[in-house]
Protein backbone atom coordinates (compact mmCIF):
# COMPACT_ATOMS: atom_id res chain seq x y z
CA UNK A 1 0.00 0.00 0.00
CA UNK A 2 1.00 3.51 -0.78
CA UNK A 3 -0.21 4.39 2.91
CA UNK A 4 2.20 2.70 4.07
CA UNK A 5 4.78 5.15 3.52
CA UNK A 6 3.51 7.84 4.93
CA UNK A 7 3.42 9.39 8.44
CA UNK A 8 0.22 8.07 9.17
CA UNK A 9 -0.01 9.68 12.53
CA UNK A 10 0.47 12.84 11.60
CA UNK A 11 -1.27 12.59 8.04
CA UNK A 12 -3.93 10.09 8.28
CA UNK A 13 -4.67 9.46 5.21
CA UNK A 14 -6.46 5.62 5.90
CA UNK A 15 -8.87 7.59 7.40
CA UNK A 16 -10.66 9.86 5.37
CA UNK A 17 -13.40 11.97 7.00
CA UNK A 18 -11.65 11.39 10.81
CA UNK A 19 -11.67 14.15 12.45
CA UNK A 20 -7.92 14.02 12.07
CA UNK A 21 -7.68 14.36 8.25
CA UNK A 22 -10.44 17.09 8.43
CA UNK A 23 -7.70 18.79 10.17
CA UNK A 24 -4.79 18.26 8.36
CA UNK A 25 -7.09 19.17 5.17
CA UNK A 26 -8.25 22.31 6.91
CA UNK A 27 -4.83 23.32 7.43
CA UNK A 28 -3.62 22.88 3.76
CA UNK A 29 -6.76 24.82 2.66
CA UNK A 30 -5.95 27.44 4.90
CA UNK A 31 -2.16 27.70 3.58
CA UNK A 32 -3.29 27.49 -0.59
CA UNK A 33 -5.90 29.98 0.06
CA UNK A 34 -3.73 32.35 1.70
CA UNK A 35 -0.49 31.97 -0.28
CA UNK A 36 -1.18 29.33 -3.28
CA UNK A 37 1.04 26.78 -1.74
CA UNK A 38 1.70 24.89 1.55
CA UNK A 39 3.76 22.40 3.12
CA UNK A 40 3.35 19.01 4.92
CA UNK A 41 6.27 18.41 6.73
CA UNK A 42 7.63 15.09 6.83
CA UNK A 43 5.18 13.72 5.02
CA UNK A 44 6.80 10.44 4.35
CA UNK A 45 8.34 8.62 7.22
CA UNK A 46 11.65 7.59 5.57
CA UNK A 47 12.78 9.97 3.11
CA UNK A 48 16.36 7.71 2.60
CA UNK A 49 14.01 5.60 0.49
CA UNK A 50 13.34 7.87 -1.56
CA UNK A 51 16.44 9.15 -2.38
CA UNK A 52 17.91 6.04 -2.80
CA UNK A 53 15.06 5.04 -5.51
CA UNK A 54 14.95 8.84 -6.99
CA UNK A 55 18.87 8.67 -7.49
CA UNK A 56 18.81 5.45 -9.03
CA UNK A 57 17.37 6.95 -12.04
CA UNK A 58 18.31 10.11 -12.33
CA UNK A 59 20.47 9.38 -15.34
CA UNK A 60 17.92 8.77 -17.00
CA UNK A 61 16.74 12.31 -17.08
CA UNK A 62 16.31 14.46 -20.69
CA UNK A 63 19.61 16.82 -19.80
CA UNK A 64 19.81 18.80 -22.80
CA UNK A 65 20.42 22.50 -22.48
CA UNK A 66 18.06 25.09 -23.86
CA UNK A 67 16.80 28.85 -23.97
CA UNK A 68 13.10 28.69 -23.06
CA UNK A 69 10.59 31.84 -22.25
CA UNK A 70 8.59 31.18 -19.13
CA UNK A 71 5.65 30.30 -20.99
CA UNK A 72 7.64 27.39 -22.73
CA UNK A 73 6.46 28.26 -26.14
CA UNK A 74 8.77 28.83 -29.06
CA UNK A 75 10.87 31.44 -28.04
CA UNK A 76 11.00 32.79 -31.74
CA UNK A 77 6.98 33.08 -31.58
CA UNK A 78 5.98 36.59 -32.69
CA UNK A 79 5.11 38.33 -29.80
CA UNK A 80 4.87 42.55 -29.21
CA UNK A 81 7.73 44.71 -27.44
CA UNK A 82 7.53 44.08 -23.73
CA UNK A 83 5.51 40.71 -23.48
CA UNK A 84 7.36 38.58 -20.91
CA UNK A 85 7.25 36.22 -23.56
CA UNK A 86 10.41 37.60 -25.23
CA UNK A 87 12.24 37.37 -22.47
CA UNK A 88 15.02 34.62 -22.98
CA UNK A 89 16.36 32.33 -20.03
CA UNK A 90 18.63 29.06 -19.72
CA UNK A 91 16.61 26.15 -18.65
CA UNK A 92 19.05 23.52 -16.88
CA UNK A 93 16.97 21.85 -15.10
CA UNK A 94 16.26 17.64 -16.39
CA UNK A 95 13.18 15.57 -16.04
CA UNK A 96 13.01 11.76 -15.46
CA UNK A 97 9.42 11.01 -17.66
CA UNK A 98 7.24 8.65 -15.98
CA UNK A 99 7.40 6.07 -17.96
CA UNK A 100 11.62 5.62 -16.47
CA UNK A 101 10.31 6.02 -13.30
CA UNK A 102 8.84 1.93 -11.66
CA UNK A 103 5.95 1.50 -10.92
CA UNK A 104 7.03 0.05 -7.45
CA UNK A 105 8.89 3.32 -6.52
CA UNK A 106 7.29 4.84 -4.01
CA UNK A 107 6.41 8.43 -5.89
CA UNK A 108 4.67 6.03 -8.73
CA UNK A 109 2.70 4.74 -6.14
CA UNK A 110 1.78 7.61 -4.10
CA UNK A 111 1.01 9.43 -7.15
CA UNK A 112 -1.39 6.47 -8.50
CA UNK A 113 -3.11 6.10 -5.13
CA UNK A 114 -6.91 6.54 -4.63
CA UNK A 115 -6.38 7.53 -1.36
CA UNK A 116 -3.90 10.10 -1.56
CA UNK A 117 -5.22 11.36 -4.58
CA UNK A 118 -9.09 11.93 -2.65
CA UNK A 119 -6.63 13.82 0.06
CA UNK A 120 -5.11 15.88 -2.69
CA UNK A 121 -8.62 16.60 -4.10
CA UNK A 122 -9.70 17.34 -0.65
CA UNK A 123 -7.24 19.86 0.16
CA UNK A 124 -7.45 21.83 -3.52
CA UNK A 125 -11.29 21.65 -2.21
CA UNK A 126 -11.93 19.89 -5.65
CA UNK A 127 -14.23 16.89 -5.68
CA UNK A 128 -11.66 14.97 -7.61
CA UNK A 129 -8.30 14.95 -9.02
CA UNK A 130 -7.01 13.26 -12.26
CA UNK A 131 -4.16 11.46 -13.20
CA UNK A 132 -2.31 13.49 -16.52
CA UNK A 133 -3.22 11.72 -19.47
CA UNK A 134 0.50 12.57 -20.80
CA UNK A 135 2.18 9.14 -20.89
CA UNK A 136 5.23 10.83 -20.38
CA UNK A 137 4.20 13.75 -17.95
CA UNK A 138 2.20 13.64 -14.84
CA UNK A 139 4.86 12.22 -12.80
CA UNK A 140 8.19 13.51 -13.38
CA UNK A 141 11.48 13.34 -11.52
CA UNK A 142 13.29 17.13 -11.58
CA UNK A 143 16.77 17.04 -11.16
CA UNK A 144 18.95 20.08 -11.38
CA UNK A 145 22.89 19.49 -10.93
CA UNK A 146 24.97 22.02 -9.45
CA UNK A 147 25.94 25.44 -11.25
CA UNK A 148 21.92 25.08 -12.79
CA UNK A 149 18.63 26.47 -12.15
CA UNK A 150 14.89 25.77 -12.83
CA UNK A 151 13.82 28.98 -14.57
CA UNK A 152 10.61 31.37 -14.50
CA UNK A 153 7.80 29.55 -15.80
CA UNK A 154 4.01 28.37 -15.49
CA UNK A 155 2.88 24.78 -15.23
CA UNK A 156 0.66 22.88 -17.47
CA UNK A 157 -1.63 21.97 -14.75
CA UNK A 158 -3.83 23.72 -12.65
CA UNK A 159 -2.83 21.64 -9.28
CA UNK A 160 0.76 20.75 -8.66
CA UNK A 161 1.93 18.33 -6.08
CA UNK A 162 5.62 17.73 -5.26
CA UNK A 163 8.47 16.36 -2.63
CA UNK A 164 11.85 17.09 -2.43
CA UNK A 165 13.27 13.77 -2.76
CA UNK A 166 17.25 15.01 -2.62
CA UNK A 167 18.22 18.42 -0.92
CA UNK A 168 21.28 20.12 -2.47
CA UNK A 169 24.62 21.42 -0.83
CA UNK A 170 23.51 24.47 -1.18
CA UNK A 171 20.83 26.97 -3.12
CA UNK A 172 17.98 25.15 -5.06
CA UNK A 173 15.23 27.34 -3.39
CA UNK A 174 12.09 27.04 -4.52
CA UNK A 175 10.68 30.49 -5.46
CA UNK A 176 6.93 31.63 -6.55
CA UNK A 177 4.73 34.38 -7.39
CA UNK A 178 1.21 33.38 -5.98
CA UNK A 179 -1.61 34.23 -8.54
CA UNK A 180 0.13 36.46 -10.92
CA UNK A 181 -1.96 35.59 -13.57
CA UNK A 182 -5.76 34.43 -13.49
CA UNK A 183 -7.54 31.88 -15.93
CA UNK A 184 -8.96 35.61 -17.33
CA UNK A 185 -6.05 37.49 -16.86
CA UNK A 186 -2.32 36.58 -18.26
CA UNK A 187 -1.12 39.94 -16.52
CA UNK A 188 2.11 40.91 -18.73
CA UNK A 189 2.95 43.39 -16.71
CA UNK A 190 3.66 42.05 -13.46
CA UNK A 191 5.42 39.00 -15.09
CA UNK A 192 7.55 41.17 -17.08
CA UNK A 193 8.54 42.80 -13.60
CA UNK A 194 9.38 39.73 -12.02
CA UNK A 195 11.78 38.75 -14.89
CA UNK A 196 13.15 42.17 -15.37
CA UNK A 197 14.27 42.22 -11.35
CA UNK A 198 11.57 45.39 -10.90
CA UNK A 199 8.89 43.59 -8.68
CA UNK A 200 10.94 41.64 -6.44
CA UNK A 201 8.06 42.43 -3.48
CA UNK A 202 5.84 39.35 -5.76
CA UNK A 203 8.84 37.09 -5.01
CA UNK A 204 8.45 34.42 -1.86
CA UNK A 205 10.78 31.89 -0.62
CA UNK A 206 10.58 28.10 0.23
CA UNK A 207 13.15 25.66 1.55
CA UNK A 208 11.96 22.22 1.40
CA UNK A 209 13.45 19.22 3.38
CA UNK A 210 12.93 15.14 2.00
CA UNK A 211 9.89 13.84 2.54
CA UNK A 212 8.25 17.46 2.55
CA UNK A 213 4.75 17.19 0.70
CA UNK A 214 4.66 20.35 -1.03
CA UNK A 215 0.52 21.35 -2.56
CA UNK A 216 0.75 24.08 -5.10
CA UNK A 217 -1.44 26.25 -7.87
CA UNK A 218 1.22 26.41 -10.11
CA UNK A 219 -0.66 26.98 -13.23
CA UNK A 220 -1.27 30.41 -11.94
CA UNK A 221 2.35 31.35 -10.10
CA UNK A 222 5.15 32.23 -11.87
CA UNK A 223 8.04 29.97 -9.91
CA UNK A 224 11.70 28.51 -10.38
CA UNK A 225 14.17 27.28 -8.74
CA UNK A 226 17.37 29.20 -7.86
CA UNK A 227 20.94 27.83 -9.16
CA UNK A 228 22.06 24.44 -7.34
CA UNK A 229 25.56 24.83 -5.41
CA UNK A 230 27.90 22.34 -4.04
CA UNK A 231 28.35 18.98 -4.91
CA UNK A 232 25.11 17.64 -4.95
CA UNK A 233 22.09 17.69 -7.24
CA UNK A 234 18.39 18.80 -5.74
CA UNK A 235 16.29 15.97 -6.84
CA UNK A 236 12.21 16.70 -6.64
CA UNK A 237 8.98 14.17 -7.55
CA UNK A 238 6.47 16.34 -8.98
CA UNK A 239 2.83 14.57 -8.83
CA UNK A 240 0.62 16.51 -11.92
CA UNK A 241 -2.92 16.69 -11.34
CA UNK A 242 -5.67 18.13 -13.30
CA UNK A 243 -9.28 18.81 -12.84
CA UNK A 244 -10.07 17.82 -15.57
CA UNK A 245 -9.78 14.07 -17.30
CA UNK A 246 -7.28 14.01 -20.05
CA UNK A 247 -5.16 16.32 -20.18
CA UNK A 248 -2.29 16.11 -22.13
CA UNK A 249 0.91 18.25 -23.33
CA UNK A 250 1.25 20.60 -26.02
CA UNK A 251 4.13 19.35 -28.71
CA UNK A 252 6.65 22.32 -27.91
CA UNK A 253 6.85 21.66 -24.25
CA UNK A 254 6.60 17.86 -24.49
CA UNK A 255 10.18 18.22 -26.82
CA UNK A 256 11.45 20.85 -24.27
CA UNK A 257 10.91 18.54 -21.45
CA UNK A 258 11.60 15.23 -22.49
CA UNK A 259 13.19 15.49 -25.87
CA UNK A 260 10.96 13.45 -27.50
CA UNK A 261 7.16 13.67 -28.72
CA UNK A 262 4.76 10.67 -28.59
CA UNK A 263 1.58 10.33 -31.11
CA UNK A 264 -0.42 10.92 -28.32
CA UNK A 265 1.35 14.71 -28.11
CA UNK A 266 0.19 15.46 -31.96
CA UNK A 267 -3.08 14.16 -32.09
CA UNK A 268 -4.64 14.44 -28.99
CA UNK A 269 -3.43 17.24 -27.02
CA UNK A 270 -5.94 18.86 -24.03
CA UNK A 271 -5.32 21.80 -22.49
CA UNK A 272 -7.09 23.08 -19.19
CA UNK A 273 -7.49 26.28 -20.50
CA UNK A 274 -6.76 29.00 -22.60
CA UNK A 275 -3.45 30.58 -21.26
CA UNK A 276 -0.52 31.27 -23.51
CA UNK A 277 0.77 28.35 -21.64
Amino acid sequence: MAEAVIDEDRYPLAEPGSAAWREVVERARQGLAEDGCTVLEGFVKDPRALQEECAGVAGRAYTRLEVVNAYNIAVDTPLPEGHPGRIAMEKGNAFVARDDIPAEFVIHRLYASEAFQGFVAACFELPVVHELADPLSGLVLNVIEPGLAHPWHFDTNEYTVSMLTQEPDEGGVFEYCPGIRSPESENFDDVAGVLTGRRPDLVRHLTLKPGDLQLFKGRYALHRVTEVAGARARHSAIFAYSEKPGVIGSVERTRQLFGRVLPEHRSAAVRSDQLLD
